[in-house]
């Protein structure tokens, strides 16, 4: 008969040598599953973006930076001119000053851009929702109409006639004392026809449908009721931004 091997016992020492080998793998598989399922926190970073539809609205040579600031185009994200964009020609062109003024006169494009220029970086918000920063170079209306003979004593109001039959109004107190520019240039460039080339009323401070555009005409009065092509359809004749 056979008889069956007896298996050796395992002495303390290699029972304990064993179990510390185990704990030790075990306390590193441990390690490095807690390691595996840390999860990482993603750097968030802030960018200014340009979408491809404004991109596309700068102009050849379009000064797009001033001053540290980001300009937005001249051109508006779309046309909310009552007829059109309109197309002036220059060479049968006139801008009228009448009015309660001493002397009325008329202005070709040229004389208009002999005199001493004025630039300002001016936001122009629209009722619509969106608003443009844009750099402005013109004119100031008070000099206009000082070149007429000045307003008379009873005058409170400018009304401005354009050429698509357009009209809209300030006080002569803001014309006077907040240096209101007529604009001949948007960021560097001549006005662009949709922003109402030759000249534009760049209104600081009042909503756009105060910003009339391709403006033949310049009327002082004495009428501080004048409600021009949107105020008599119901908007605001103030327009006032933050309350100005």
């Amino acid at each position: 008969m056979q008889r069956l091997k007896s298996k050796p016992v395992p002495s303390a020492r290699s029972i304990m040598i064993t179990s510390l080998i185990l704990c030790l793998i075990l306390a590193s598989s441990c390690q490095s599953n807690e390691t595996s399922v840390t999860p990482i926190t993603p750097t968030v970073t802030t960018i200014d973006v340009v979408s491809q539809a404004t991109l596309g609205r700068y102009r050849t040579n379009e000064v797009r930076d001033y001053q540290g600031m980001r300009l937005d185009p001249a051109i508006g994200p779309r046309d909310n001119s009552i007829q059109g964009v309109q197309s002036v020609d220059l060479e049968s062109y006139e801008l009228r000053i009448d009015g309660l003024v001493k002397a009325p006169i008329e202005f070709s494009y040229d004389d208009v851009l002999a005199m001493t220029p004025d630039q300002r970086l001016i936001t122009l918000y629209c009722v619509e929702g969106w608003e443009a920063t844009i750099l402005w170079e013109g004119v100031r209306i008070k000099d206009l109409i000082e070149k007429a003979g000045g307003a008379s004593e009873s005058a409170n109001t400018v009304i401005f006639h354009c050429v698509d039959g357009y009209t809209t109004s300030l006080s002569l107190y803001m014309i006077q004392n907040w240096d209101i520019i007529l604009a001949y240039n948007s960021n560097g460039l001549p006005l662009p026809p949709e922003m109402g080339f030759p000249f534009m009323v760049v209104a600081e401070r009042k909503y756009g449908y105060k910003w009339a555009r391709w403006v033949n005409r310049i009327e002082v009065s004495d009428n501080d009721a004048y409600r021009g092509y949107w105020e008599s359809r119901g908007w605001d004749n103030y327009a006032s931004i933050y309350g100005a």
